[in-house]
C-alpha cells in the first residue's frame, strides 16, 4: 500500500502555527512593484491566515487537522467562557 504523501508545493508556501492555523504570505508580492499602489505594496507585507473555506483542502493536500482563524477565535473564546461558567 502507497504511503500519503505531503503536497511538497503547498508545504513550502505555508506555516502551520503552533494552533494549527495555516499562515502565508500573498502571492504576486516579490517583484514588479513599480506598478502597483502603495497600499497594495503594504498589504503584501503582511502575512494572511487561510480561511475556513480553503482548509479541507488544505488538511487533505498536508494529511493533517487543521484550524482556520474563525474556528480558532471560537475554541479559544469558548475556553475563555468555561472556567468562568465553572468558578460561578
Amino acid at each position: 500500500m502507497p504511503k500519503q504523501k505531503t503536497h511538497k508545493g503547498l508545504a513550502k508556501r505555508i506555516k502551520v502555527t503552533k494552533t494549527g492555523k495555516v499562515r502565508f504570505f500573498s502571492p504576486n508580492s516579490r517583484h514588479l512593484k513599480s506598478n502597483k499602489t502603495g497600499l497594495a505594496v503594504q498589504t503584501y507585507r503582511k502575512g494572511k491566515f487561510a480561511r475556513s473555506g480553503d482548509m479541507k483542502m488544505y488538511g487533505k493536500l498536508l494529511n493533517r487537522g487543521l484550524l482556520s482563524q474563525e474556528q480558532h477565535e471560537v475554541l479559544r473564546s469558548a475556553k475563555a467562557e468555561s472556567p468562568s461558567a465553572a468558578k460561578g
